[in-house]
C-alpha cells in the first residue's frame, strides 16, 4: 500500500523561493502543491480555502508575518501542519513561532531530503527542529533541575523517550499498551514536571538535563 499523498501550501514572500520549493516537492513523489501564498493574510485565506497538510510557512513577510498567521491558524483549530522554513534562527522568531503553535522550524539551508522527511514528520504531528533551533530552545527554556519528588517516573520516562524519537501519541500508546488519554495524561505531567508547555520543549530540557541521552 502506498503511503497517502501529503498536500502543501508554500509561504514566502520571495517568488522565486516558492518558485523553487514548489519544482523541489513537485519533481519528489508523495508530495503535492495546492498553492503558494506571499505573506501571513494571505496564507490564512489559502490555507482555508485549500486545507492542505503542511503549510511551510516564512516568517518575516510583508502584509503579515508568520508569527500572526500561526497563532490565527491554531486559534481558528485549522488541520494544517505549520512547518517554518526560513533564515532566521534567533531567540526573537523561534520561540514565538513554536510558542505559536508551529509543528516544527527548519533553516532555509535544510538539504533537500531532510526538507522532505520534515514535511512528513509534520504531516504526523511530530516535532521537528533543525539542530540550531533546537539549541537554542534548550537555552532559551532550561530551568534549574526539578527537585526530587519531581523526578520523572520510569513510565513517563519511557513516554518521552518515544516522544523524543517522533512518535505520536497514538503510536506510544500502541507500543506501551495504554490509552491515548493515558499518554495524554502522562505528557501534562511530564510538561509540569520539567516546567515546560510542549513537546519540542520537553525533549530539549530533557536533554539538557540528561534525562535522555
Amino acid at each position: 500500500m502506498t503511503d497517502p499523498v501529503i498536500t502543501l501550501l508554500i509561504v514566502d514572500d520571495h517568488p522565486v523561493v516558492r518558485d523553487g520549493l514548489r519544482g523541489m516537492f513537485d519533481s519528489a513523489a508523495g508530495f503535492t502543491v495546492l498553492g503558494e501564498a506571499a505573506n501571513g493574510a494571505e496564507a490564512l485565506t489559502r490555507t482555508a480555502a485549500l486545507d492542505p497538510d503542511v503549510v511551510l510557512m516564512d516568517l518575516r513577510m510583508p502584509g503579515g508575518g508568520g508569527v500572526d498567521a500561526i497563532k490565527e491558524l491554531t486559534r481558528r483549530g485549522a488541520r494544517a501542519r505549520v512547518l517554518v522554513l526560513t533564515t532566521y534562527d534567533t531567540d526573537s522568531d523561534t520561540l514565538p513561532a513554536i510558542e505559536a503553535g508551529a509543528t516544527g522550524y527548519l533553516l532555509k539551508d535544510a538539504p533537500r531530503e531532510e526538507l522532505f522527511t520534515a514535511v512528513r514528520a509534520a504531516a504526523e504531528g511530530r516535532t521537528v527542529l533543525s539542530p540550531a533551533v533546537a539549541s537554542r530552545l534548550v537555552t532559551a527554556v532550561r530551568t534549574p533541575a526539578a527537585p526530587a519528588e519531581e523526578t520523572l517516573s520510569a513510565r513517563e520516562r519511557e513516554v518521552l523517550l518515544l516522544v523524543s524519537r517522533g512518535t505520536s501519541n497514538k503510536e506510544i500508546a500502541r507500543e506501551l499498551f495504554i490509552s491515548e488519554a493515558t499518554v495524554k495524561t502522562h505528557l501534562t505531567h511530564i510538561y509540569a514536571k520539567l516546567g515546560v508547555k510542549d513537546r519540542a520543549a520537553a525533549v530539549a530540557v530533557a536533554y539538557d538535563r540528561k534525562i535522555l541521552g
